[in-house]
């Protein structure tokens, strides 16, 4: 089947061309002609499916025979990533055509979010959180709303965004199209597709989700603590070109990163407590080529869409196994192939052969020729959580030292009058900018708008 066969708009096709699709994808070609017919839409599909399209080309369709001048379509996404990502796809399919989009998630400014709002932008792409925000003001109606999509409605979920949902459902029509799509279908998710539509189109509900079949994985197991030294091997010996590694925590994540580079890899990280701006120069970077390695956590597994990615490495054993597919899913994304390696502690097993009894598969073993398993590590990967607590705690009670011994000398060196408590004021205001320099800057939550 050609894209032309699903009798989508002339203007669209020519998007379709130009952005290189060739022919639909299976998500594609079963979900793209119900939702043109105006059904509900419930899709099972995984992730690097090519879904993103099946939403998004049957509405710019039916957008195009519709009067224009308010946002009329909302696609609702769990990441800032995925929402930057899903409004790029809109843009280059739709570029033939006078339809607009605008992007709504936090960690930038709402001046430009709420020009999209005033302008009625045909479809607005955007994280519950910040809508939710923009809802508290005059400006922001939906009140002509005709399509709703919740993408990666799991993921939406795990990361506690239902009461959010439910909010954003008070401010939009009942009577609309509504679609969902996801990568697993939980408990959770087929009640909520119950309670919000009607009478669907049911899409690869029935499968169980699989990582795409072009990625090859493999397991090497390998210590905890040499898994550093394992990836600059592999990365050294040339066996990987560019690699989008998964760390278990944002501290693990920066400290590899941290390792990469000081062993002369170019490397960045993305994670929560990163400002927008650095995730979203440290996505460009490694899109671009400048970064050969990109470390994240589990906020950039549904918004990363990296072109022709070929390797994906886990670093450590994600602990759920949906986790697991979607992290290998950034690769071999729209039938293109890829490999999937993860690194595997003795005390990972388990979560290991949860992960291989929930894809059917064993996953083949990997031992690397030459490699020193046996070697002493250079040095901690995390550096546990008690002892970076006992760390900050010794360094301030040093400062208030410092600070106390300052304002002794000053006092004895002072010979009495006004100077003691001028020093002593002096002091408590340089005591104050020590102890408050040991707490860092919370950041961005992960994700939340």
């Amino acid at each position: 089947m050609s894209f032309s066969q699903l009798s989508l708009h002339p203007d669209l096709l020519r998007g379709v061309k130009e952005v290189g699709y060739v022919k639909p994808t299976p998500i594609q070609q079963d979900a793209i002609p119900p939702a043109m017919s105006g059904r509900d839409v419930l899709a099972c599909a995984m992730t690097g499916s090519g879904k993103t399209a099946a939403f998004t080309l049957p509405i710019l369709h039916r957008l195009m025979a519709g009067s224009r001048g308010a946002t009329r379509a909302l696609v609702l996404v769990p990441t800032r990533e995925l929402a930057a990502q899903v409004l790029a796809n809109i843009q280059e399919v739709s570029l033939h055509t006078p339809l607009t989009a605008a992007a709504v998630y936090g960690g930038v400014g709402m001046g430009p979010q709420e020009h999209a709002f005033r302008s009625g932008v045909d479809i607005l792409v955007a994280t519950p959180g910040r809508l939710l925000d923009h809802f508290r003001m005059p400006y922001a109606k939906l009140d002509k709303l005709e399509y709703l999509v919740l993408d990666e409605a799991d993921r939406m979920l795990d990361m506690g965004f239902l009461p959010d949902i439910r909010r954003v459902l008070r401010h939009i029509p009942a009577k609309r199209q509504t679609m969902f799509f996801s990568a697993t279908m939980p408990a959770a998710i087929a009640q909520l597709s119950r309670e919000m539509l009607q009478n669907p189109a049911t899409i690869n509900v029935e499968r169980q989700s699989q990582p795409a079949v072009g990625i090859t994985q493999a397991v090497y197991p390998v210590a905890g603590e040499l898994k550093s030294a394992l990836l600059l091997e592999l990365l050294k010996r040339g066996d990987m070109k560019e690699a989008l590694v998964f760390t278990r925590t944002k501290h693990r994540a920066n400290r590899l990163a941290a390792y990469l580079v000081a062993h002369g890899i170019n490397a960045e990280r993305i994670h929560g407590n990163r400002s927008q701006s650095a995730r979203t120069a440290a996505l460009a970077g490694f899109k671009n080529g400048t970064y050969r390695v990109l470390v994240a956590t589990d906020i950039a597994a549904r918004g990363i869409d990296v072109e022709a990615l070929g390797h994906v490495v886990n670093l450590d054993v994600p602990a759920a196994p949906e986790d697991y597919i979607h992290r290998v899913g950034r690769t071999a994304r729209a039938e293109l192939t890829g490999e999937a390696f993860t690194f595997v502690a003795p005390d990972e097993e388990n979560d290991l052969r949860n992960i291989e009894k929930a894809i059917s598969k064993r996953l083949p073993r990997v031992t690397v020729p030459d490699f020193d398993y046996k070697a002493k590590p250079a040095g901690k990967l995390e550096v546990p959580l008690a002892e970076r607590i006992a760390e900050i705690r010794a360094r301030k009670a040093q400062e208030r030292s410092r600070a106390a011994e300052k304002v002794k000398r000053r006092e004895q060196g002072g010979g009495g009058g006004s100077r003691p408590a001028s020093g002593r004021s002096s002091s408590g205001r340089s005591g104050g900018r020590s102890g408050g320099s040991g707490g860092g800057s919370k950041g961005p939550r992960s994700g939340s708008r």
